[in-house]
């Protein structure tokens, strides 16, 4: 049995399709990145997988059941959607204390301890919460929503609206969360590095469909579209190279970073030779050649681009 198992599922609104055959799953441990163009309908999913929504076609399950008919099965799951659900006029463990009462929990003052600690506010607990930065509000937001322990947590945006470093700092403390609590951890965002660096496994959606499921390591090393490395020996002949490169019409894409690497995307797995013979032709000198993998970015963009949606 998956964590979270999604079936052609479909929603319309107002006799506009959201969602059209949505079908994946999500293994038990995980953490799983749910990515598309803003209205692509993923919060629409995460509702309908919580319950508070109803599909219009299809099934949904998570941990093997309804949501929206298995009231039970609803204390095995936390969520935290942009709204953080946090009251300012109180104190960070005045927030977790009241959500402990919320999910009877009995003598939860040793778990709000241990998470405050963890989400790195111990010295602010006793402080208002509408003193707290966005990324300290965000972080003992997920502290609430993982306060009684649930097997399944859906975090939605939770590093929307944050700054390089406290989105860091949440990236960090969902990969420790997952490891340490061992939950299975369904994130939507938008920040593709960020998704790439942790998640074992991603689903794009865009136009109401799926474009893309599969381990992030299958995407990014698809053997279809390879990517190749090459590094100049000379970063002066950057711009020629440049200019050599882009017209091969085989090559599809070509970025260069801030040395004198280009990463270039082609259409022809077997292509490579005849991009380092029309170099070499063109009197470049190649230091080194070496297979890159794609980002998770060109693929998102590859496959929302081909949908029509934007980021």
């Amino acid at each position: 049995m998956n964590a979270v198992e999604v079936q052609g599922l479909s929603r319309s609104f107002d006799g506009r399709d959201i969602l059209s055959d949505v079908s994946f799953t999500v293994g038990h441990g995980e953490i799983f990145g749910y990515l598309g163009p803003n209205g692509a309908g993923k919060t629409t999913t995460i509702r309908i997988l919580l319950g508070l929504l109803s599909p219009g076609s299809g099934e949904v399950r998570v941990l093997g059941r309804d949501l929206a008919v298995d009231d039970d099965a609803r204390a095995h799951v936390g969520v935290l959607f942009e709204n953080n659900g946090l009251s300012d006029r109180m104190s960070a463990s005045a927030n977790l204390t009241y959500y402990a009462g919320l999910y009877g929990m009995d003598d939860p003052e040793e778990r709000i301890d241990d998470l405050i600690t963890l989400v790195g506010l111990a010295e602010r607990r006793d402080d208002q919460v509408g003193t707290f930065s966005t990324g300290m509000k965000r972080r003992l937001g997920i502290a609430r929503a993982i306060l009684h322990r649930p097997e399944v947590v859906f975090l939605d945006e939770p590093s929307s609206g944050l700054d390089p470093g406290a989105q860091r700092m949440v990236r960090d403390l969902i990969v420790e969360l997952s490891r340490r609590e061992e939950m299975t951890v369904f994130l939507n965002s938008h920040h593709l590095d960020e998704v790439q660096r942790i998640c074992s496994s991603v689903a794009i959606l865009a136009g109401g469909r799926i474009r893309a499921f599969d381990s992030v390591a299958n995407l990014t090393n698809a053997s279809d579209r390879p990517t190749v490395a090459i590094d100049l020996a000379d970063p002066g002949d950057r711009n020629r190279a440049s200019a050599v490169i882009t017209a091969l019409p085989f090559v599809t894409r070509c970025d260069h970073d801030s040395s004198s690497a280009f990463h270039c995307t082609l259409s022809d797995p077997g292509a490579t030779p005849d991009l380092i013979a029309a170099l070499v032709g063109a009197n470049l000198r190649i230091e080194e050649v070496r297979r890159s993998s794609r980002s998770l970015e060109e693929i998102y963009l590859e496959h929302v681009g081909s949908a029509g949606g934007g980021v």
